[in-house]
């Protein structure tokens, strides 16, 4: 099976700085986007660290040589799902390290989503609010699950997904590297057939895009080109920048509310109100190598 991957990101329209970073690894087969959170706290250096210690770490068990799992191996998971879930706990520990090293950067912390690929089988792990999605037979669906207050309480039947998109507390992530020794880790196990998409993202885009119009722009060839993921952000950026004018104020990501619902504890706000960075990592065309 022959995989290819494009990446692309923007440090959008409100900051100077892009607290995003990602890693595209054809030869180990390994695909990250990390986006960080923090502001002042440095969650540039978050997501870097984090993106960098995964590699490191998956490169590390690619060969026979004989290492040290640091929290031991799940039976009941794939060798490439504990690769995974080992690498996101381990740069969790990283993060932590750093904190307590450099006080500036306390409150630092990041999410994370990983694919490792290898022959026709994608492992996911993902931690926080970024997402990973398959477009495969002219549909798209989310493979991942929001770590986030407000799609705990669509899950719970208390709003519903329209809701959510507009909901003074949806940029408040419940899960994130940074936050705790303890981390869950979300894993899977996908079997990849001829012609699916993969595409790796932060909500810089899906905060802009729902997913049908994702999907309008992979369908039109947009994520299968060498320019398909700058479509993409060029069509996020065009959103933003409608929406900025046709709405005519600047913070038009959190709506007025006089009574909003104060974060739950041990929570983590991201402070961009949808207007980038747009971190984007696609795998593209899944074919067979016949």
């Amino acid at each position: 099976m022959t995989v290819e991957s494009r990446s692309v990101s923007d440090v959008g329209l409100k900051r100077p700085m892009n607290e995003d970073s990602f890693c595209s690894n054809d030869d180990e087969g390994l695909y990250v986007v990390a986006d960080g959170m923090g502001g002042h706290a440095h969650g540039e250096v978050a997501s870097r660290i984090a993106v960098d210690t995964i590699e490191d770490f998956v490169k590390l068990t690619s060969g026979d040589q004989d290492i040290t799992w640091p929290y031991g191996i799940d039976e009941g998971l794939t060798l490439n799902s504990n690769r995974l879930k080992t690498s996101i706990r381990f740069a969790n520990q990283k993060l932590l390290e750093h904190t307590q090293q450099e006080s500036d950067c306390e409150g630092m912390a990041t999410t994370v989503v990983a694919v490792l690929v290898e022959d026709n089988v994608a492992d996911i792990g993902h931690v926080g609010d970024s997402r990973v999605y398959l477009v495969r037979g002219g549909a798209i669906r989310c493979l991942t699950s929001d770590h986030s207050w407000v799609n705990e309480q669509v899950m719970s039947g208390v709003i519903d997904s329209d809701q959510a998109r507009s909901h003074p507390l949806r940029n408040v992530v419940t899960r994130a590297l940074g936050g705790k020794p303890d981390l869950e880790v979300d894993v899977q196990t996908l079997e990849l057939e001829t012609d699916d998409r993969i595409l790796l993202c932060s909500d810089g885009l899906t905060t802009m895009l729902d997913d049908g119009a994702i999907l309008d722009i992979v369908l039109q060839g947009g994520a299968s080109k060498p320019n398909g993921l700058s479509r993409l952000r060029i069509v996020t950026a065009g959103r933003i920048i409608r929406r900025r004018s046709c709405f005519g104020y600047l913070d038009f990501g959190l709506p007025a509310c006089s009574k909003a619902p104060s974060p739950p504890p041990g929570a983590f706000r991201e402070c961009r109100f949808g207007r980038g960075p747009i971190t984007l990592n696609a795998i593209v065309s899944v074919s067979d190598d016949g």
